[in-house]
């Protein structure tokens, strides 16, 4: 190369800034430089530790931790029992069995029993129910008769008019037994109760019923079929016929509600006795 040429190139470079090495590539880096690679083992501690523990995690690992420890003692009790049974001797088991079948037909006794109990429980308070409505119904009854309680229903108003004095006690009575024959269940006659011991008496110018004097006009309220009293007092030669001989003036009416209000006091027998045991 000439002198000319030299001088130019020595000139271009120290205009020219200083070459900067380039950085080696990672093939051409040495092997010493580069990370250790990780084993399998590492890789798996690195990614469970530290721990990451969510609420959801937290709770699902209870509930099986929970399960878990159920199952154990479930098996742990069936187990125990199994093994109690199945180290027992041949005696042993057929001896549980017989006291599981006793105890078993004692307990259906029992339960046949109470249910034979409870049955008779009920009936018997079905039969005392009935029994005390039979005695109150009969009560009534009785106290209709003996004229101690009050009574109405069907039956007829008897009125006689006495203006000449002419009615005396027996053509009363008489009345009073017609009526009965006809089927009369309650009388009344003005204020007082006739009943199976009434007995009528003259008095003065008026009649006694009972030992009370009655007055004309004498008012019969009886309680009956209508239809079988009304005829009863109007047959030929009745006791309307032979009242209104003597001049006084009967009238008969039905009506669908008779009051029997008159009461006799309850009479407690001096001798006689109730004879059922």
């Amino acid at each position: 190369m000439s002198s000319p040429d030299e001088a130019a190139e020595n000139r271009l470079r120290k205009e020219l800034p200083e070459e900067v090495p380039a950085p080696p590539s990672a093939k051409e880096q040495p092997e010493d430089a580069a990370e250790p690679a990780l084993t399998g083992r590492q890789r798996l501690v690195k990614g469970l530790w530290p721990p990451r523990v969510t609420r959801a995690q937290l709770i699902v690992a209870l509930l099986l931790f929970g399960l878990g420890f159920g199952l154990a003692v479930q098996v742990a009790s069936n187990s125990d029992s199994g093994n109690a049974l199945r180290g027992a001797r041949q005696e042993d088991l057929v001896r549980i069995l017989d006291e599981l079948d006793d105890r078993s037909q004692r307990l259906e006794d029992e339960k046949q029993g109470l249910e034979k109990q409870r049955e008779e429980l009920e009936n018997s308070s079905d039969q005392a129910e009935e029994a005390r409505k039979q005695t109150v119904e009969k009560e009534k009854q009785l106290g209709i008769l003996a004229g101690t309680v009050a009574a109405q229903g069907p039956g007829i108003t008897m009125t006689i008019e006495d203006t000449k004095g002419t009615v005396e006690a027996d053509m009363l009575l008489d009345a009073i037994q017609e009526l009965r024959a006809a089927g009369a269940e309650a009388i009344q006659v003005n204020d007082v109760r006739v009943v199976a011991g009434t007995y009528l008496t003259d008095s003065d110018d008026s009649v006694s019923v009972d030992g009370n004097k009655i007055n004309a006009p004498f008012r019969f309220k009886v309680i009956g079929n209508p239809q079988d009293l009304e005829p009863a007092l109007n047959i030929p030669g009745g006791v309307v016929q032979t009242l209104e001989k003597e001049q006084a003036t009967v009238t008969v009416e039905r009506s669908d509600k008779i009051v029997v209000d008159a009461l006799r006091a309850a009479k407690q027998p001096d001798y006689a006795r109730s004879s059922s045991r």
